[in-house]
């Protein structure tokens, strides 16, 4: 496996950057909308309006994205560049991405009862594997010819 050529690393990376802008927002709508807002809403059906959708929120979940994108292929990249862009080293940079945003995030939630276990159980490994996706995104971004 050789990777591309300095000169077609800047391209490279900004294919990666737009392709995971399309997989991360296409996987956080379809997570929230199957997922989070009818679990949130049956476990929680004492808070008011609990997992809306409208313009401020929107408009929040919007930043949220584009720092979980940037984030998702900046990282990766950096991790990939550094350790070799492999397969097991995608993984590695996709678990440890979920790891510190989504974990955490959910760990957090759960532990001041904002979120249930079984909401916990479902939306962690639906984000893991969009870190992972995210990160062979990246690693196929560095490795194409």
């Amino acid at each position: 496996m050789t990777a591309i050529a300095p000169s077609n690393l800047k391209g490279a990376f900004w294919l990666a950057l737009l392709l995971n802008l399309l997989w991360i927002n296409a996987s956080e709508v379809f997570r929230y909308f199957a997922f989070v807002m009818p679990l949130m809403r049956s476990s929680l059906p004492q808070v008011q309006d609990v997992a809306p959708m409208n313009l401020p929120v929107f408009m929040i979940w919007g930043v949220w994205d584009t720092v979980l994108v940037l984030a998702a292929t900046g990282l990766s990249w950096v991790l990939l560049e550094r350790f070799g862009p492999t397969i097991r080293n995608a993984l590695y940079a996709g678990s440890t991405i979920w790891a510190t945003i989504f974990v955490i995030l959910w760990l957090g939630l759960w532990n001041m009862n904002l979120a249930t276990t079984q909401v916990v159980l479902t939306t962690l490994p639906l984000a893991w594997l969009e870190m992972i996706v995210a990160a062979l995104i990246v690693r196929w971004m560095m490795v194409r010819g």
